[in-house]
Parts: C-alpha cells; sequence; structure tokens
C-alpha cells in the first residue's frame, strides 16, 4: 500500500511538471508584466567608492529616502536624507548630488518634453544644513550645479540663469530666448534626438565661467502635429508646433558663448567653418574649454580648445572619413589635460590616448573588433576600463588595460553579454551577465582582477516561471549572404517537424550601426515571437550589412544608399532560408518598426517575388522627410544625392505591391512623423493597391499607454495569421 501511495504521488507530481511545461503565453501576460525581469534600479556611487546610494519609496509612510549601501556586503548602511525631514517637500521624482556631495538637487513635477529632455520643479537641500532652496518658482529644464556645488545654472522660457545659492539671487545670463526661435543653453529638438545632447552648458572647474550653446532657429521650417486628445474631454483638437530641420533644409545657426560670472559679460567664441557643436565639456584646466565641432556631411569631426585668457580657439584634434565621423560621449581629460578619445580610424572602433596638445600618444586597443563602451580611466592603477567584442560580435565582454596598452585584465567576459557599473574609484564594479537562455544575473565585482565578490540577482524566479512554458531555443548562427557572414538568430515551433513545411516570419530593424541579433535574454518582441512560433511559424532575424560591430566597412557600405545592400540582404537571406526544405518559400513575411518599418516596405513592394506578407511600423517612407544629422550623415543632401533618396524609398515602388501589407504609425509621432504614413497611403491609393493600415490617435513613435501595446500587438498577431 505504501508503494503504491509512493508511485502515485510521484506520477502526480511528474504529471503537474509535464502539465505546467506546456502552458501557452499569451499577448495579455507578456504586455501586462508577466515576463518582466528584476533589474538593479540606477544606483550612484558615492566619492568614496565603496558606498552607493538608491532612491526608495516606503509605501506606508509615503516617504521617500536615498539610502546609503555597502558595495562589498549589500547592507543597508544609512539614511542620506527623506521627504519627511523636509519641511515643504512632501516627494521628490529625480536627486542629483553636488560633487562635494555636500548639496542634493530635488526634481519634482517631472513632465517629459520629447525623447529624452524634461522640464519640472527643483528646489536644492543643503544636506548639513537641512535648508531646502526652490531653484526657481517656476518649471524650468536642464538644472546643473557647479562643480563647487555653491551655483546652480538652469534654462527657463529658453533664456540661461543661475542662481547662487549662498545670496540666493538669481542672474539671469542671456536675454533673447524665445520659443520657436531662439534657445540658450539646452538643445532643439534635433540635437536632442540625433547627438543625445539636452543640456548645452557646462561650468569650468572652478565655477568662474559658463560656457553655452545658442542656437538660432528663426529660419528652421515648423512642424505641427494635430493632438485630439481624450473622447469626451476634448471638444476640439490642440495643436503641437516645433522647429524640425528636414534632410536638405536649414539647421538651426549654432554658436558658442562664454559667460564669465565675475564681470557678467558674455563672449562669443569663433570656431571657424562648420555646421554643428555637437560637444562641449571644460577640460581640468579651468581656462580651458573643448568643444567638438562637425561639418554638415558630418564627415569631418575636428575638437577645438577654447583658451579663455585671450577666448581664441584651436583645433588639437581632427578626424575624416569618406561617409561620416561617429559623435560620442567618450572624451576623457587625464589630471595632465591629456585625453582619451575613441575612433575607428584603423577600421575597428578603439581607444586612443593623445597628449595636451592633440598628438597622438598610442593606440590603447587594437585587433579585428570593437570597443562597444568606455567606462573611464583610474588615475590610481592608471588603467582604462571598456567592454567589447573581443568574444565574438554578437557577445559582449568586460575588459581593463594599462594606458600604453599592455597588461590587459579579462574582467567578465563569460560568453553572452557583460555590462560593467563602476564604483566611483574603480575599487569594485557591478557586472550584469546575460544570454539567450540566462535572464539578467548581478553580480559584484573587485575591479583590479575581477573575482566575484557577491551575488546581487540571479532573477531565478523569473526562470524558472519562464520553464513552465512551451519555448523553444532562441538558436544563434550565422548565414552566408552575398559573400558576408551574417549574424542570425531562429526560433523554431517546440513541436518542429523538419519532415513539415513552415512558414516562415523575419524580424529586422537594419539601420546603421544597429544590432538585432545579440546574446542577450529575452525582451518583450522575443516572447511575442516564441507566441508566434508555436502557432506554426519559423521567426527568424538577419543582420545585414549596415548593422554594427563587424567594422567600419561593413558598417558603412550603405552610405549615400540607405536601404539598397541592407534590402538585397534580407532578400537573399529569406530566398537561402526559403530553400530550407521545411520552410514554405511561398509564405515568407517580414516586419519592423521605424527603420525596420523602411525595410519592410521595401520588402514587400521591391522583393515581390519572396516576401508576400509585410508589417510596417512607424516607417520613414521617404528619407525626404526626416530630420537633416540622422539622414544626411549617411545620405548628404536630397539637393546633392536625388537618386539616392528616390530609388530606395517606399513611395517610389507602390506600384509593385502584390501581397498583403499592414501599415501602422502613431497620430503623435513627433520623429518619424506620420506624414511618411499619409503620403504613403496616398500613393498606394493612387495606384490602386489594396492594404491595410491603422492609425493610433496621439501615440508617439513608441505606439504605447494604457491598452494601446496590447492592441498593437494583437492587431498584429491576427494579420500574421490570416495572412501569412
Amino acid at each position: 500500500m505504501y508503494k503504491k501511495q509512493v508511485w502515485f504521488y510521484v506520477l502526480f507530481i511528474v504529471s503537474c511538471s509535464l502539465f505546467a511545461q506546456t502552458k501557452q503565453v499569451s499577448l495579455e501576460e507578456i504586455w501586462g508584466g508577466a515576463f518582466r525581469a528584476n533589474y538593479m534600479q540606477s544606483l550612484q556611487s558615492l566619492n568614496n567608492g565603496t558606498e552607493y546610494i538608491v532612491q526608495e519609496y516606503d509605501r506606508a509612510s509615503a516617504e521617500m529616502k536615498v539610502e546609503i549601501y555597502n558595495y562589498k556586503t549589500g547592507e543597508k548602511v544609512r539614511t542620506l536624507f527623506s521627504s519627511n525631514e523636509m519641511e515643504g517637500l512632501n516627494a521628490f521624482q529625480t536627486f542629483t548630488l553636488s560633487e562635494n556631495e555636500d548639496k542634493v538637487l530635488l526634481g519634482n513635477q517631472i513632465q517629459r518634453i520629447f525623447r529624452r529632455s524634461t522640464k519640472g520643479i527643483y528646489h536644492v537641500y543643503n544636506l548639513n544644513s537641512k535648508k531646502l532652496t526652490p531653484v526657481a518658482n517656476e518649471v524650468i529644464r536642464s538644472p546643473h550645479f557647479s562643480p563647487d556645488g555653491k551655483k546652480v545654472a538652469f534654462v527657463l522660457n529658453n533664456n540661461l540663469y543661475y542662481k547662487d545659492l549662498a545670496s540666493n539671487k538669481t542672474t539671469q545670463v542671456t536675454e533673447d530666448g524665445k520659443i520657436n526661435e531662439i534657445i540658450n543653453g539646452v538643445t532643439d529638438w534635433v540635437y536632442e534626438e540625433e547627438f543625445s545632447l539636452v543640456r548645452a552648458f557646462d561650468w569650468n572647474k572652478d565655477g568662474s565661467q559658463l560656457a553655452f550653446i545658442r542656437f538660432d532657429e528663426t529660419e528652421v521650417p515648423e512642424f505641427s502635429m494635430d493632438m485630439y486628445g481624450t473622447y469626451g474631454n476634448d471638444l476640439y483638437p490642440s495643436q503641437e508646433i516645433f522647429k524640425y530641420p528636414k534632410a536638405g533644409e536649414a539647421n538651426a545657426k549654432v554658436s558658442l558663448h562664454i559667460y564669465d560670472v565675475a564681470s557678467n559679460k558674455i563672449k562669443a567664441i569663433d570656431l571657424g567653418e562648420y555646421e554643428y557643436i555637437p560637444r562641449l565639456q571644460w577640460t581640468n584646466d579651468a581656462e580651458i574649454l573643448s568643444v567638438q565641432t562637425t561639418n554638415r556631411h558630418q564627415n569631418e569631426i575636428n575638437l577645438h580648445f577654447v583658451d579663455t585668457e585671450n577666448y581664441k580657439s584651436e583645433i588639437v584634434l581632427s578626424e575624416k572619413d569618406e561617409a561620416y565621423v561617429d559623435v560620442d560621449f567618450d572624451l576623457t581629460f587625464l589630471a595632465d589635460n591629456s585625453f582619451i578619445w575613441t575612433s575607428e580610424k584603423d577600421g575597428w572602433n578603439h581607444i586612443y590616448h593623445y597628449n595636451a596638445d592633440g598628438k597622438l600618444r598610442n593606440q590603447i586597443t587594437q585587433g579585428n573588433w570593437e570597443v562597444t563602451n568606455y567606462y573611464g580611466y583610474d588615475a590610481d592603477s592608471k588603467r582604462i576600463f571598456y567592454q567589447s567584442t573581443e568574444n565574438g560580435s554578437v557577445n559582449r565582454g568586460v575588459y581593463s588595460t594599462k594606458t600604453n596598452g599592455k597588461y590587459k585584465k579579462e574582467l567578465a567576459a563569460l560568453e553572452g553579454t557583460n555590462s560593467a557599473s563602476f564604483s566611483t574609484d574603480f575599487t569594485y564594479f557591478i557586472n550584469t551577465y546575460q544570454n539567450v537562455e540566462q535572464p539578467p544575473v548581478y553580480t559584484l565585482h573587485d575591479a583590479k582582477n575581477g573575482n566575484q565578490i557577491r551575488l546581487i540577482e540571479n532573477n531565478d524566479e523569473l526562470k524558472n516561471k519562464i520553464s513552465q512554458y512551451d519555448f523553444s531555443e532562441k538558436e544563434i548562427s550565422s548565414i552566408e549572404v552575398n559573400g558576408n557572414e551574417l549574424n542570425m538568430w531562429m526560433v523554431k515551433p517546440t513541436d518542429f517537424d523538419a519532415s513539415k513545411k513552415y512558414p516562415l516570419f523575419m524580424y529586422q530593424y537594419s539601420g546603421p550601426g544597429s544590432q538585432s541579433v545579440s546574446n542577450t535574454f529575452m525582451g518583450s518582441n522575443d516572447y511575442w515571437f516564441q507566441m508566434l512560433a508555436n502557432k506554426g511559424y519559423i521567426v527568424v532575424c538577419v543582420d545585414g550589412r549596415g548593422t554594427g560591430y563587424k567594422g567600419r566597412d561593413f558598417k558603412k557600405i550603405t552610405q549615400k544608399e540607405l536601404g539598397k545592400f541592407e534590402l538585397e540582404d534580407q532578400t537573399e537571406a529569406a530566398r537561402i532560408l526559403g530553400n530550407k526544405p521545411w520552410i514554405d518559400a511561398n509564405r515568407i513575411g517580414i516586419w519592423g518598426w521605424s527603420y525596420g518599418g523602411f525595410m519592410a516596405s521595401n520588402a514587400i513592394f521591391q522583393s515581390n517575388d519572396v516576401f508576400s506578407t509585410a508589417i510596417a511600423v512607424a516607417p520613414v517612407t521617404s528619407w525626404r522627410f526626416y530630420d537633416t544629422i540622422y539622414t544626411e550623415r549617411y545620405m548628404t543632401t536630397p539637393q546633392e544625392n536625388p537618386s539616392g533618396y528616390d530609388n530606395n524609398s517606399p513611395i517610389s515602388h507602390v506600384n509593385k505591391l502584390k501581397g498583403k501589407y499592414l501599415l501602422i504609425h502613431g497620430g503623435g509621432d513627433d520623429n518619424v512623423h506620420v506624414q511618411n504614413s499619409m503620403q504613403l497611403i496616398e500613393a498606394l491609393i493612387q495606384a490602386n493597391k489594396q492594404f491595410d493600415w491603422r492609425i493610433y490617435p496621439d501615440k508617439n513613435h513608441g505606439i504605447y499607454g494604457g491598452n494601446t501595446r496590447l492592441h498593437l500587438y494583437n492587431l498584429m498577431t491576427d494579420f500574421i495569421l490570416e495572412n501569412l
């Protein structure tokens, strides 16, 4: 009797386990957050290098705190400050410490403007005196401490101000700011989007001078978007109007200025000929400002040093490329004002060390692989810390090396993706490791040798949950296409049978320097791909020519012809895969978002003998509609390169549509304007082509909010099931 009970119990457990492993994923789970991984919230290292701070909210007491933790033990040490100790401020959304950590800038009522920009109400809290001081009594932008923590500069109504915290006096630096005409100290739309730059001012090391960029966008054409609001609450649409320079049109005229606090005077700086000022940064010398300028084609970048004793500018470093030169944030000044710089001038992105006069000291890293993240320089150990593709272009490892390029150490390079966050003094780093099967694992390491000190989070709960579902392996491999080995991943149905034929559904982004095939864990789309696979589809992604991390030549081959080589590779990859005995070559679909939507549209139009179905979300339909900085970097202007713009534009090929096509766009997209889809819709109508389309009112480029994403993916899923 006892043995029978045991066997019954074992069989019950096994059957439950088998049942659990056959769960099918739903869109409600995917977009309801059921598979959300545990992530470490953004932490900030304190100057001592042994402690870090994290913002936390106590729901029971409605108290917002910033807590101090010990790196080595992970234990909470003390509370740095709390909303309960402040009179006049019940809560805060953001915080920024001054460099000497005796004051904190607190943000509240934060409102998003565009992708990276915000505005809000800000206060300074003195951690010693416990005094709370408003920076301004109005909504402001980009408040920033001076290095000594005695002043805060900010932008209000397109003018630059600063507040002296000791005297409580506010000084207006500029007076000509005007919405949609003149901007001082913050960037216009296109700089924010394409140069990732929002705050366009910087204090020098002793807080005596303030450098800023002025934008004159008077001649930049305006773009307007009708916003329809919520049903029942808005009787009339509102309109958002902002300056947006489209390819070939006038950019804002930008100029560099330096404000002297003592004299209360502004000096305009002559930088010679240039189109853009994408970076400004004071060096370790309080009298030397570094500025980067580039021409309109962005194939030449100059690093200027401005000496504020005479306000003269000198070019200390110049880089040129037949295609374009990337702008990044990797410039670091050492104590002697020599500097670290990254460049792909030898064909791969690497780290270089230059003297203060711009003379090359040495190339620090080299090889047929790319530096993908420059973490910084430790003056004590004289070591550079970086992330790279040394272990393969789909993987990432963390390394350190001396400034002479010798004595390299592998700190975290387990096959997969490693990403590091270092303490201020480079004593420790928190490594985030993941691969296609492993959710993010967070571990603390000794930065000297990479030895693991402790496990912080392993996401085992998510991994165990996923094991209950009927998910397939995400297979990373490569495919030879048009003479190149292209990275590829594939997801097959769990009950895959090589004797059957399956429809093929291809995903891609394909934009310059991008990567969609990587050894990383699943995101929301991956769960959707798993769902599609278990409905009988083979899902594939191929990174074709023009994508990143395989060298300069592979990436820049698409110059002046965006869409040409990318389409050739997607089409040929589809043909090769369609020849597999288990793929139905008559049922090949493709989809993508943004640049990927541009590509999916081109595929269904120009390669109509290969692709029978396509979905394009928020696509660029002609590069003539997109912004100057991004588009002209790769295409030059429409006036110079009309055939490059038109030959590979989906609008130019609407008459070739044969298959099933779904076009989707957000009506409030400030990035890829809904104009792109509206013009394509009209072209398709006039070509008498039948297709499906959907506009999501007031939604931006991400098309989200409320049930929007769930609705969108239900729409796309139904379209695939019905047409592929």
